[in-house]
């Protein structure tokens, strides 16, 4: 007997049906990535669902599940016992992490932003590009960023992952014409406005050449770099 969906539809190579979401199986072969589960909003069953197919399309490279509750990580880990959970970023992964080529860097100005930036290390990994971070280089403390100046060329690319007024993005943008990409956090006080504020003044840069994503989106700012480093180092440099 021929195998059907979960809506009775025959199975298509590029598209599976789990009856609550249509799991794009060829977008690798379109972009080079693997789909990545997006959490919120989804059940722990979901994810473990989404996560097991896209592990079973792609068993050669890990698949990531982003923005997971406590419910969904621990449903995760024991549904998954191959997978591996990281609380601080909030994401899951089932597979073994792509060989890295080229380097990220992302910097972080606070402690607060500590969930933003391991997201986008988590997301470059997966994404195939080695990556480092660097901590609590605000700039209400200058001098923390200029005590690691030196280190800002030697990456492919940079994530500067900021809240409050967003202002890291451009100071580090005029120190260094490194491709540079900027993620505002909701973090900062009631005029932040959630992460507005610094999403705003990123957008408003004065430094050339910083590009934005949105707020608290350190996934998108991860593939973005892992994207720009892969192409531009040809060699497995781990």
């Amino acid at each position: 007997m021929a195998r059907v969906t979960a809506t009775g539809e025959p199975p298509s190579d590029r598209v599976e049906d789990l009856g609550y979401a249509r799991v794009d199986l060829d977008r690798a072969g379109r972009t080079g990535d693997p789909e990545v589960v997006y959490g919120a909003g989804k059940t722990p069953a979901q994810v473990v669902g989404i996560l097991r197919t896209l592990h079973e399309r792609h068993p050669d490279r890990a698949v990531l599940a982003t923005r997971l509750d406590e419910d969904a990580l621990a449903h995760v880990a024991a549904e998954l016992p191959d997978a591996r959970t990281d609380a601080v970023a909030r994401c899951a992964w089932l597979g073994p992490l792509p060989p890295a080529r080229g380097r990220v860097l992302v910097l972080s100005a606070g402690t607060s932003d500590a969930p933003v930036a391991a997201e986008v290390e988590l997301a470059v990994r997966v994404h195939g590009a080695g990556v480092e971070q660097v901590r609590d280089v605000g700039v209400a403390g200058l001098h923390r960023l200029l005590a690691v100046r030196d280190r800002l060329d030697t990456a492919d690319c940079l994530v500067v992952v900021a809240g409050m007024e967003g202002a890291l993005p451009s100071v580090v943008g005029g120190l260094t014409g490194v491709p540079l990409v900027a993620v505002p956090t909701s973090v900062g006080y009631g005029a932040s406005l959630g992460g507005v504020a610094a999403l705003l003044g990123m957008l408003s840069s004065c430094a050339p050449g910083v590009t934005v994503v949105n707020i608290d989106n350190g996934y998108g700012a991860g593939v973005h770099a892992a994207r720009v480093a892969r192409n531009a180092r040809g060699a497995v440099d781990g």
